[in-house]
């Protein structure tokens, strides 16, 4: 196991004030901005995606959209339900946006180079288990979604709330797990030196489980079609930010999107070698160097934020007890398996000095198949049709328009076809 010296820690910490202050303007500029992008980046490719034309009277090519969506919104009227918890109603927005922003604090931007003269990072801080700092932060800011629907005094925003929190619960753990590879290989849980050990080998090839894991986990937290339960406007009318009005509602929106760029630059950190260049323009002298990484750095974030917007473009949404059954019986079980072979091929190598590819072949392959063999089962199982002895009911024939309306078969019954008469009445 390659263990990284902690000397590019101690480069944090000790920049003047004035520098640290300059960081935190930028870190915020730079996530409104994208923020901004991002919506005017959703609304176009999905309006191109449906053949429409989308937004293009606001700024160039409507990329001003955004700004105008977040004055109008700061502009309108502030209604105020007469049964809400006040406090808790007025805090829970508050919590969402703010945690949104921390989250970005221990994100490397690029490598140390020359700000004013004062030789710094391009990240705010960073420290030994960052990582654990990020899900921390996370977890707090689901709580910004639980307390809205709760304090809203409505049902639809409480069980959007509620389902937020089972959503948590499901997808925190998972998106954990997948870290836990990341640290083995690296050594470390600092965002600084997860990015230095990937400077020969990005972790995406050799934990591509773990990336496929993330992915997914990472578009059920940001509340993303197609997990996007907690608001599920056909069903919750809009969910826990139901009673949100004006600037309240607008920090629901904006933390959302913060969110995206948040994820997406964590899985640019721990799986797409952070900063680095791509293969093969890191061999490319200099183009690791100086302010020449950012250019990569937000590069990957945007491939990450089209994708987001490519799935909400694509696929419906999940069922409740789909979306559960994926967390907890294909995502958590998967990490779990994944991180066994993980540790065990690591502590071969470094026990028996044996080479990864022949580690993995001997060891890996084995379990992957078996964990296939299972998921294959299952999934045939839950597919299955239903037979009258599962069923132990009568079979019985019903004509579907009986009622005048067609309606579909209950467990037990078979349609029929209706009679001549019936038929031309209705095609008549």
């Amino acid at each position: 196991m390659r263990i990284l010296p902690n000397v590019e820690l101690s480069a944090f910490g000790i920049d003047p004030w004035w520098i640290t202050l300059i960081k935190v303007l930028v870190v915020f500029v730079t996530l409104v901005v994208l923020t901004l992008l991002a919506i005017w980046g959703e609304r176009r490719i999905v309006a191109r995606m449906q053949m429409r034309v989308g937004p293009n009277r606001v700024g160039p090519g409507g990329v001003l959209i955004g700004l105008m969506d977040g004055v109008k919104l700061a502009l309108k009227e502030d209604v105020i339900p007469f049964t809400v918890d006040r406090a808790v109603y007025i805090l829970a927005p508050i919590i969402s946006a703010t945690t949104a922003f921390m989250t970005f604090a221990v994100i490397p931007f690029g490598p140390e180079v020359s700000f004013f003269g004062v030789i710094t990072p391009l990240q705010l801080t960073d420290f030994p288990v960052s990582v654990l700092y990020v899900l921390a932060i996370a977890s707090v800011g689901i709580y910004g979604i639980v307390l809205a629907g709760w304090s809203s005094g409505s049902t639809y925003a409480l069980l959007g709330g509620l389902r937020s929190s089972a959503q948590m619960v499901s997808y925190e753990i998972a998106m954990g797990l997948s870290f836990v590879a990341v640290f083995l290989y690296a050594g470390s849980m600092s965002t600084s030196q997860i990015v230095a050990a990937q400077e020969r080998t990005w972790y995406i090839l050799l934990l591509l489980p773990s990336f496929l894991i993330y992915v997914i986990s990472m578009v059920g937290e940001t509340n993303r079609a197609p997990f996007d339960l907690p608001e599920a406007e056909g069903e919750l009318v809009g969910g826990f930010h139901t009673e949100y009005t004006s600037l309240k509602f607008a920090l629901f929106f904006l933390a959302e999107y913060i969110n995206m760029v948040t994820v997406s630059a964590l899985a640019t950190t721990l799986f797409l070698g952070g900063w680095r260049a791509p293969f093969p323009i890191s061999l490319i002298p200099g183009v690791n160097e100086g302010w020449i990484p950012l250019i990569w750095f937000f590069s990957k974030i945007a491939i990450f934020l089209f994708v987001f917007i490519w799935i909400r473009g694509t696929l419906p949404r999940f069922r409740y007890d789909q979306f559960m059954n994926l967390g907890w019986k294909i995502l958590i079980p998967a990490s779990l398996a994944w991180i066994a072979i993980v540790a065990i091929t690591r502590g071969l190598r470094n026990s028996l000095d044996l080479p990864t590819g022949q580690t993995i072949a001997f060891l890996g392959l084995p379990l992957i198949a078996v964990a296939l063999a299972v998921f294959i089962a299952d999934w045939r199982k839950a597919n299955a049709e239903v037979t009258k002895e599962e069923l132990n009911v009568e079979i019985t024939e019903v004509n579907p328009f009986a009622g005048g309306h067609p309606v579909p078969p209950l467990p037990g019954q078979v349609l029929v076809e209706p009679n001549a008469n019936k038929q031309g009445v209705l095609n008549g």
